[in-house]
Formats: C-alpha cells, structure tokens, sequence
C-alpha cells in the first residue's frame, strides 16, 4: 500500500461547533477512520468528499489515489486535559496512522478567525510585498495592514469572491468576499501585520521583512510539516516522500508562470506587428455588455484595446446598468477621445442577452468578437485574428486559448489549450468560450443572442454559428485574459444553477435543429452534459473477437457480455487463429453448441491482426462491428447503447470507449497522434474517478483515434476504406484504420461511458526478439509513409503548447 499517498490535505474547525473538528482528504478505498486523544477514543464520521464545479479544472485532488473523504471528528468539552489527537484508518486487523497533531495546535486554533494565506512575496530590493489568503467568521472578516508599531497603513486591501471557500463551509452562511490581495510599496521595518477582525474574534498574522527571517520562517515551516509527516507515517513513508520529491524536482512539471512570459510576443515582435499591412483589413467589432462594471476593470480592458497591435476595431458598450449607472461619466470620457469606442446608454437595467444585443446593433464591423466586461485580451489578439483571416478568406469563425486572471491582474494561471473544432467535446462542454470572433454574415443569418438562454446565452449562440459555419479556425495561443480568482468562479456556481439548466436546453435545441433524436442530461459536474442518443431499434451489431487459445479470458469477456449487457440485437464472430490446445477447440463447439449467437470462424496463416479482423468482418451480418480484445470485460450494463448511440449519426464513422487496466488505472481514454513520437493513448495509468486535464476523461470527444481493443464501426465505413491495412501486422493498425475513416470525412469519437477493463494482450505477448523489433520498425516507417502531415503538423485534436513526451497533457517544456 502506498500510503504516501493517504494523508489529509485540509483541516479546519466547524465554523458554529467549535468542538467539531474537519479534515479532509484521501483514504484507502474501503477502510473506516478511528479517532483517539491519547489512548481514548473519541466519536468521528466519514463521509464522501463532493467537488460540485466543473470549473475547478485542475483541482489537485484528481492525482489522488484511494477515496477522498471528509471526517468530522467530536472533541471534547475537557480537550485541553489531553496531548496528542491521532487518526488511523482501520480494515480489520489492518490499521495505518493517517494524522496527528498535538492539542496544544489545536487550542491554538479553536474559537478563532480561520484564515489561509496563499502568497506572501516579500521583495526588499523593490520594497514590495503582496499578501492573498482568504478569511472567515460567522460574520465578515475586515480586513487591515498594519506596521510592526501597529500603526494602520493607508492601502488597497481588494476583497474578491472566494466560491470554493464558501463552498467549504456548508455549516454557515459565510461572506462571499472574503479573499483579499493587497500590494504594499516603500516598505520599512522588519514586519507588516495583516489585522484581520469581526465582531467576535480578532487575529493578527505576521508577515517577516527581513531576508534573514524570511529564510528562517519557511526552513521553520517545512521542519514543522516534516515532523508531522513522520509522527504521522513513520520515517519510511517520510522517506520516501522527500525521494518522490527528488525525482519530480529532476523532471518538474512546467510552471505556467514562467512560461507564459515566454510565449507572449517580445517588445520588438509587437512593434514589428503594428507596421504590418494586412492585404485584407477587416473591422472587428467587440461587443461588450456592461452591468456597474468596477472601473478600474473597465479601465485595463479598454486599455487592452488600445494597446492592440492591429488598428482596425471598434470597441461597442452597452451599458445596462440602468437609469442611474455609475459608468455614465467615464464612458462620456473615452468616447470623446477615443472615436473607434462606441457606447449605447440604456435608461432601464437590462439581462445579459438584451444588454449584449444592446452593444450588437451598433457594431458595424466585418467580424464581431465578444468580450466580457472586466476581461482583457492580448495587445496582439486581435493582429492573430486578421492574419488568419488573411491567411484564408473562407473562416467563418474563430476562437483563441485563453487563461485566469487574478482579480489584480499581476497573476495568470489555469490556461485552457484547446484543440481544434471538437463537435463532440462542444456538446458536452462549452470548451471554446473566449476568444470568440464571427463573421458577420453569419451573426446575421443565426440571429442575436437568445434571453430563452439567459446564463448559457453564449453557449447557445456558438452553437447557432457552428452549425452555420462552413470553416472554423482555432488559433492555439493564449490571447484572452479572463479575470477570476485561481480557486473560484467568478460567480457561486450553485446560486447560478439555472445557467447550468439553459446550457442543457442550448445542447438539446442544437440537437433538435441538426435533426438528432437525443436528450441531454446533466455530467459529472456541473458545467459538464451527457448525451443520450434515442435508439428506436436497436441495429444488429457483430461482436468481433480474434481469438488463440486463452480459453478463460474469452470467457470471461462474453460471460461479462451476457450477463451485464442491456443491449439485446447483436452475434458473436470469434476468429480463431492457431490455437494448438485441445480444450481451445471443445470449448469452441460447447459455446456453438449453447450460444446460438456465437459463430466461431478459422482463420489460416500467421498472426496479422489486420487480417485476421479483416477476415472476421467477411463473416459479419450485422449494421455495426464491435472490435472487441478478448481479454477485456466490460463494466457498465449500457457499454453497448453507448458505443451504437454514437454511431448512428451520419458524421461518425467510428467510436471507442474507457478502458481501465485491471488496478483501475487508465488504458486509454482517446488517442493523440505524436505522443512517443507516432502515437500513444491518453491519460494512461492515471487513477480511476480522476478527470484529466480539463476533465477530458469524462468528456465525450472526437479525437484522431481510438484504440481497436473496443472499437465500434459502421460496416459500410468499414468496407468503404477497405479494413485494415494488412501491411501493419500488429502495431498502429487500428490507428491507421482510424485515420483512414477520418480521411473520408467521419469522426472517430471517444465515449467515456462505455467502460471496461482490458487485461492488455495477454494473448499476444511482447515486443521481445530481435524479428519483432525490425517489424515494429518496419510499421513505424510504413505508418510515417501514410500519414506525415498530421506527423508534421501536429494532431488537430490536441493543442501544440501541450507536450508530447507525456500523456498528461502537460505544458511542452520551455
């Protein structure tokens, strides 16, 4: 058991109980948790850790292993009689510890503000410092800075929402904004005091100044976490914590941080930006629905126009606040010195839809962009949108990467590499959002923004455009800003559930335009949406499974089919391919004999998986055929609704499924063309229940491949691009085979919700002998010959700021 992994990751008192004491984090599945203060042991209770919002996208809870769990632990009125308070997760006669802490920590923190402060960056060369936590009580937390004298410093403490922290607190209603982010500069003295109080409490956190104890202070909070770990672990998991440690520090992963800077366009790449001459110069009019936008947020984003390195745009407001609008002044102001800023005042509070609509009947551009009203774009965002057009004249529309701003605008975090037109992906989530830039011609064709929408108006929207779109252009650079805190929404996305409820409406009415008999529930999160495809008969579909010997594993496969399987209309094509034992061939007439959907037919010559599947569709009477490895076995009843539902659109052409390695780690979940230099498969070995990056793991998807070990495909498709290619005998043919349907014009989607285990070819053995290597040589050279473009130019369905020498979807390394 790795119990490195087992620790708790949050700790906090009850709010209102201050005898009830929380943590939070990960146990071994299974398992209870026990409580003791010294030898006694105390009342606790677990329960299931729940993350609601699918916005959290890189929640560092996914890399976990075992249950996220949240323990509510009972502390007596009489605590301070006691020494040490000690967790252990228990099966058995089994039992680990999984947390101690003296109860001298936790008389220091009961009954008391709780706070927790994310950046403390003290630079005594520029004599600045910046301070972000967060702060609560049962009621507000004020917040002020003080010198070490307790003198009040006059200073901007900017108070932001915090979603994630009020959504920790499900005990008491708690302020909202109660994040804060202060810049101090010209500091003196050897501390700054963060005074936090409410009416109840009051606490004061100190922040060193001198380098010296700033240097003791963070050896004396990581001496303070390693002893903890080992009173808690003992020396051996300590140890081999710090030895993780080691080995991430020699490959660590990318910061962003540092990355960004890097890719952003140099002083002299902007300047060489503003001299260029389009051939083509379209106006982009940027729509932009203001509500009592904070100024100095309206302020950056104009400003963020300004510094844009292509000239050609209008910037159109629509200022809803209504008749006694506190932006009336300051838009007077721009508007007369800036005359490409165009400002419509309403005199009564307007929704988002009309506000925005508002802002789209003055925009008078060839493409229109929209923006929200305290965001930012890049100084050459709108340079890349016109080059692209230039580049082909047919783009309909665009969309751009884009980050996380902190509210102060001095951090950016959380960038969202997306990967080209992704239909798919788009009806599960809306992944394209900002930057979003559309012809004209087709706004005035789909009409404005619909209120029916309201909260998913965009959603709905971008899906009107794609569906009038005849080309879609992804430009893969980060060139929008959008202001959020790093670990909330903008807004409490449980107050918004009705955003949530329109998105599934947008979905359901896109479908009902295309003409899909499909109905739409809600995901895994909240942002994210299920497809259900309405199946009025179920096609006949040929579960195809090549087969040598491995009795038990094919077994085991069609025993899992028949006895979870709610799909009814399908028959069995076993291929048999030299098998030498005689309990292969008896068992072969046995299931004949009691199965009549089962067809066993002998296939003659030496392992060539192309053939063999090949072979076995001649055979084939059904609309659909499943590739199916014989040591797979599937896992939800639906495995096969899910996989038929997707296929019977007339645009899909192949779909495969999530498949989990007997430890329940991922085997594949999509595949990327260039991972290990030709291909590999996404997300692979990471844990069961985690989501990868941007949650695609659980998000159905058109990728550029899937694996054959559970494979749908139309028979038609199939026989359409000839099968295989019998020149790959074993490697990348089912990916060749991918690539062949798509080059046609089908999309091969990726289902997470088909799920099943895949034993991993055990039937076929490895890449061992000297003959083998050369072959697997020979078919990295053949699959180079057939496909070099996507070889050269990336896969479309991945992002090239995403780095292929991982399936993790990890920043490329600088």
């Amino acid at each position: 058991m790795q119990k490195d992994f087992f620790e708790v990751k949050r700790e906090r008192f009850h709010l209102v109980d201050k005898n009830l004491y929380i943590l939070q984090g990960c146990c071994p599945k299974g398992y209870k948790v026990e409580a003791k203060l010294d030898q006694t042991s105390i009342p606790c209770h677990i329960e299931e850790w729940e993350n609601n919002s699918a916005l959290e996208r890189f929640a560092d809870l996914d890399s976990v292993q075992g249950e996220k769990v949240t323990v509510q632990v009972e502390l007596p009125e009489n605590l301070k009689e006691y020494q040490k308070l000690q967790l252990e997760y228990v099966l058995d006669s089994q039992r680990d510890n999984w947390f101690s802490c003296s109860v001298k920590s936790l008389l220091e923190k009961q009954d008391q503000i709780q706070y927790f402060i994310e950046e403390e960056n003290v630079d005594m060369k520029a004599g600045t410092c910046k301070i972000r936590g967060w702060a609560v009580d049962t009621t507000p937390v004020i917040i002020s800075i003080c010198d070490e004298n307790g003198k009040t410093i006059p200073c901007d403490v900017q108070m932001s929402n915090r979603v994630d922290v009020v959504q920790m607190y499900k005990e008491h209603k708690i302020d909202y904004k109660c994040g804060f982010f202060v810049e101090l500069n010209g500091l003196q003295g050897k501390k700054l005091l963060v005074d936090m109080h409410s009416d109840s409490h009051h606490f004061v956190y100190e922040v060193a100044l001198g380098t010296v104890t700033i240097l003791a202070n963070k050896v004396g909070r990581y001496y303070n976490k390693g002893v903890r770990y080992i009173k808690t672990h003992g020396i051996s998991a300590f140890s081999g914590k710090v030895l993780q440690k080691v080995k991430s520090k020699k490959n660590p992963p990318v910061s962003y941080t540092k990355w960004l800077p890097k890719h952003m366009p140099t002083k002299q790449e902007l300047e060489r930006q503003k001299n260029e001459t389009f051939a083509n110069q379209p106006k982009i009019s940027v729509v932009v629905p203001l509500y009592k936008t904070p100024e100095k947020y309206l302020v950056k984003l104009i400003e963020s126009f300004q510094n844009q390195t292509y000239s050609n745009w209008e910037l159109c407001f629509s200022d809803g606040s209504g008749p006694d609008s506190p932006l009336t002044d300051i838009l007077r102001q721009y508007t007369e010195a800036e005359p490409r800023i165009k400002v419509i005042y309403e005199k009564k509070k307007l929704q988002i839809s009309e506000n925005t609509n508002a802002a789209l009947g003055i925009a008078t551009g060839d493409y229109i962009g929209f923006a929200d009203h305290d965001d930012e774009l890049t100084a050459n965002a709108l340079y890349e949108c016109v080059r692209a057009v230039n580049a082909n004249s047919e783009i309909d529309v665009i969309y751009t990467d884009e980050d996380k701003m902190s509210m102060d605008g001095n951090k950016f975090f959380q960038p969202h590499f997306k990967p080209d037109f992704n239909i798919d992906l788009l009806t599960t989530v809306n992944y394209i959002c900002h930057f979003f830039v559309v012809k004209k011609s087709v706004y005035e064709t789909v009409g404005m923004l619909d209120s029916a929408f309201d909260g998913a108006q965009d959603y709905d929207f971008v899906l009107r455009c794609i569906e009038q779109a005849k080309c879609i252009h992804h430009i893969p650079k980060i060139l929008y800003h959008w202001r959020s805190h790093e670990n909330s929404t903008s807004e409490n996305p449980e107050s918004k559930l009705y955003a949530f409820d329109a998105g599934q409406r947008a979905i359901e009415a896109h479908y009902k335009r295309c003409k899909i008999d499909a109905s739409v529930g809600k995901g895994e999160y909240l942002g994210l949406y299920k497809t259900h495809y309405n199946l009025k008969v179920q096609p006949k579909v040929s579960i195809m499974i090549p087969n040598k010997d491995h009795i038990a594993d094919l077994d085991r496969c069609i025993q899992s089919i028949e006895k979870k399987a709610t799909y009814s209309n399908y028959e069995y094509i076993i291929i048999e391919n030299n098998s030498t034992e005689e309990e292969t061939f008896a068992y072969y007439k046995k299931l004949e004999a009691e199965n009549p959907k089962v067809k066993v037919v002998y296939y003659k010559g030496h392992f060539n998986y192309s053939s063999i599947n090949n072979f076995g569709a001649q055979h084939a009477d059904g609309e659909y055929l499943w590739l199916l490895n014989n040591d797979t076995e599937i896992i939800n009843p639906d495995c096969i609704e899910e996989l038929v539902g997707y296929c019977t659109r007339e645009d899909v052409g192949i779909v495969g499924s999530r498949l989990y390695f007997e430890d329940d780690t991922i085997q594949h979940a999509g595949v990327v063309i260039g991972f290990g230099g030709i291909a590999g498969h996404c997300f692979v070995q990471q844990k069961r229940g985690t989501t990868g990056y941007c949650h695609r793991i659980i998000c159905a998807q058109d990728y550029s491949a899937v694996t054959a070990a559970s494979m749908l495909v139309k028979k038609s498709v199939f026989d359409q691009v000839g099968g295989f290619d019998e020149e790959l005998q074993v490697a990348f043919n089912d990916i060749d085979f991918c690539m062949k349907v798509r080059n046609i014009g089908k999309l091969v989607v990726y289902n997470p919700y088909s799920e099943l285990y895949h034993y991993e070819s055990k039937s076929r053995g490895q890449e061992d002998t000297p003959e083998k290597v050369r072959r697997f040589q020979r078919e990295i050279a053949i699959f180079e010959k057939h496909w070099p473009d996507i070889l050269r130019d990336g896969d479309p369905y991945y992002n090239p700021n995403l780095t292929l020498e991982s399936q993790d979807f990890s920043l490329r390394r600088l």
